[in-house]
């Protein structure tokens, strides 16, 4: 049985702002910019960025620290009936923990091509093999979620260069 979003196409783009919003955190103190956000009955609950260089954990993504704060916010693990914007498509850790915390829709704007799990390398989101399943999206403000992360990544390049020139 295939699932629709019940969002607008405004909504999605708003919310998607609202995600992109946490990755400028995230690239404001040198991490990956990514951010993600979880809403539930259109009021966002969770939030989170990128903090995988400062806290030097691996699971430090910014869909993780959304899921955990949504789940705070409902004293719940199941986070039914909720939407995961994030900016990036997720990896197989971030879809895990949506899979388990029961995501119903999740929307991501730029394709990852070296470690997308929604989509690209494989879905796991719908994968019929699990217990739950999400509704999935991706390309939402595509352009400008993939602008940051090269942006980011040609700023890194150009330092190093600089720096390589320079000794």
């Amino acid at each position: 049985m295939e699932r629709e979003s019940q969002l607008t196409e405004e909504e999605k783009m708003y919310f998607m702002r609202e995600a992109i919003n946490e990755a400028k955190k995230a690239e404001a103190i040198a991490e990956v910019p990514i951010g993600a956000i979880i809403v539930h009955q259109g009021k966002i609950i969770g939030r989170g960025h990128n903090l995988r260089e400062h806290s030097q954990d691996a699971t430090s993504h910014a869909e993780m620290f959304a899921i955990r704060e949504a789940c705070s916010y409902l004293g719940s693990w199941r986070l039914e009936e909720c939407q995961m914007f994030v900016t990036l498509e997720p990896c197989p850790m971030c879809s895990g923990g949506m899979i388990l915390s029961r995501v119903e829709e999740v929307y991501f704007g730029a394709y990852d091509p070296k470690g997308g799990t929604a989509g690209t390398l494989m879905n796991l989101l719908t994968d019929e093999r699990f217990n739950h399943r999400a509704y999935v999206e991706g390309g939402i403000l595509e352009a400008e979620c993939g602008t940051l992360l090269t942006n980011f990544f040609r700023a890194i390049r150009e330092r190093k260069k600089k720096t390589s020139q320079n000794e």
